[in-house]
């Protein structure tokens, strides 16, 4: 992340401030200000045990009121806390209603960290003057930090894209290292852009976002009770409103989100709790995207696999167990084909004869790999983006609420 490459979003203020929620000299509270005019719409976890900021979410998602703000604190997940939990979101927007001068229901809370701890309700209270009182355009970098609990390091990208002859910004920032394996969507991501677009096409444009890139990734396979992606959308760029995503306006908007939503998501996957390799595990040759997205993840969520990619081990026949036990039932083992990176490893559901061992150790040292498996099936085809699994993974989550 180059903080001076960040784009500010017209339309968008970033206050940042320490409101002591776990620990002391941590800029753990983070608010976005949004103009009016601005639409706001989100994805979340479909973990059923999700937090109690969530569900807040949701149900001022649904009253339909305009969003003016956002509230989010790191430190604390405010999840597995019951009714005190769900009052404490609805205090902390009430909090920021107050001094926004505006409805409890057009504030939007979000938290992460800790489970299963009672929220420090009035501490973040206490700092919301000041996470006002820092609110600037510029301030996407912090936020970036503000937002993180077990991230090594902020993670944020902005693109800049022509739409019928005018420039439209666009600017994103994540954060998660492990509990990731988003479902929706202890990830956060909020992306912002100045385009005009018609609000009824929202709904549609962050599902399809999060099925490109945060819905593609996993680290661990644990869902979180707290993912979130959210969308901002503030209209402040010339161009005529965009009404259909299918539109040259529309596919061009959408190719520069998506492109900052990838860089967020495999930002988590390379600051993946421990993690020493990104690995693209590609699936081709499906009946449908869906089995081919079932293999991916079987691979991707193995702990053998995973451990042997740490280990820079080849070891072919774990891979080729995991897409054994994807689930697919009529799978033709004779049709698989494997490959990693160049070298071809698999062929007809065997060792291919040429491939050597050494070939395949040299592929798996890499600090990035890309697995391709083809499963002879059909036309379809898709990708998931994993890490390796370490020692350090075990350590960090150890030790996580010492």
């Amino acid at each position: 992340m180059d903080p001076a490459q960040l784009l500010p979003i017209a339309g968008v203020r970033i206050g940042i401030a320490e409101a002591g929620v776990r620990k002391a000299n941590r800029r753990d509270l983070t608010v976005f200000l949004l103009d009016a005019g601005t639409s706001a719409t989100g994805v979340f976890t479909r973990n059923r045990f999700c937090a109690a900021p969530v569900q807040v979410c949701r149900e001022h998602l649904a009253a339909g009121q305009e969003v003016r703000a956002l509230v989010i604190n790191t430190g604390n997940a405010n999840a597995g806390t019951g009714a005190p939990g769900l009052a404490h979101a609805r205090q902390t927007c009430e909090a920021l209603a107050g001094l926004l001068d505006c409805a409890p229901s057009q504030i939007l809370p979000f938290s992460t960290g800790v489970i299963m701890e009672p929220l420090p309700v009035a501490r973040i209270a206490a700092g919301l003057p000041a996470a006002i009182a820092d609110a600037q355009a510029a301030h996407w970098a912090q936020a970036a930090q503000g937002i993180m609990t077990t991230d090594t390091q902020p993670k944020a990208f902005s693109a800049q894209v022509q739409v019928a002859g005018h420039s439209v910004s666009i600017t994103g920032i994540s954060k998660g290292a492990g509990m990731i394996r988003p479902n929706m969507a202890t990830m956060l991501g909020f992306v912002a852009t100045d385009a005009c677009i018609a609000p009824a096409l929202l709904p549609e444009l962050v599902k399809t976002l999060a099925d490109g890139s945060f819905n593609r990734i996993t680290i661990d396979g644990d869902t979180s009770t707290n993912d979130a992606f959210m969308l901002m959308v503030t209209h402040k760029a010339q161009h005529a409103p965009i009404t259909s995503l299918d539109s040259e306006a529309g596919q061009a908007l959408l190719k520069a989100l998506m492109q900052v939503a990838r860089q967020l998501a495999h930002a988590i996957v390379r600051d993946g709790e421990g993690a020493t390799k990104f690995i693209t595990v590609q699936v081709e040759g499906g009946k449908t995207q869906a089995e081919c997205r079932q293999v991916a993840y079987a691979i991707a969520h193995s702990p053998l696999v995973k451990t042997a990619f740490f280990a820079s081990d080849p070891n072919l026949g774990r891979i080729l167990a995991a897409v054994g036990y994807a689930g697919i039932e009529d799978l033709d083992q004779g049709l698989i084909e494997m490959h990693l990176d160049d070298v071809h490893v698999v062929s007809q559901g065997g060792r291919r004869a040429e491939y050597r061992e050494e070939d395949g150790q040299r592929v798996m040292k890499g600090s990035e790999i890309t697995v391709r498996v083809g499963l002879g099936r059909g036309l379809a085809s898709d990708t998931v983006w994993t890490c390796d699994l370490s020692h350090e993974y075990v350590t960090i989550n150890a030790d996580y609420r010492s």
